[in-house]
């Protein structure tokens, strides 16, 4: 299955700390088959954050694209297609109940690039886009 990992997972993922969630999630996470993406909105909201003094992050930022690259997550860029979907995503029922742009950004990207998005988040795991966790 081909993953992206919400900014909430990748932070945990970064600071190996997976096994706080429950064992549905570790399940996708520890998946042999899966492919785990990133996208670049969440590397930009971690920069927001630690920034603004909301985030204490141990890796340094500038290395956060070698350490994703070196534990086999790969990196999704921003494209045009991804920042104007909101017609792609208002086909997708029901329509996303967030207003968080990342949020937003992050299930356009799943669905132009077929991906499910694994996530904790309240107002996105029933989403149709999101991996179900079992």
């Amino acid at each position: 299955m081909r993953l992206l990992l919400d900014t909430h997972i990748l932070l945990a993922a970064i600071e190996n700390r997976i096994d706080s969630f429950d064992s549905g999630i570790r399940r996708l996470l520890e998946e042999p088959a899966g492919e785990f993406h990133a996208s670049v909105a969440s590397l930009w909201e971690i920069a927001i954050k630690q920034r603004l003094g909301k985030l204490r992050l141990t890796p340094r930022l500038n290395t956060l694209p070698e350490l994703l690259d070196g534990v086999g997550i790969e990196i999704v860029p921003i494209n045009e297609r991804h920042v104007l979907a909101s017609d792609v995503l208002a086909s997708v029922e029901p329509e996303p109940r967030t207003r968080d742009p990342f949020d937003r950004l992050l299930l356009a990207q799943c669905k132009i690039e077929d991906l499910r998005l694994v996530t904790i988040d309240r107002a996105l795991v029933a989403h149709p886009l999101a991996a179900k966790a079992t």
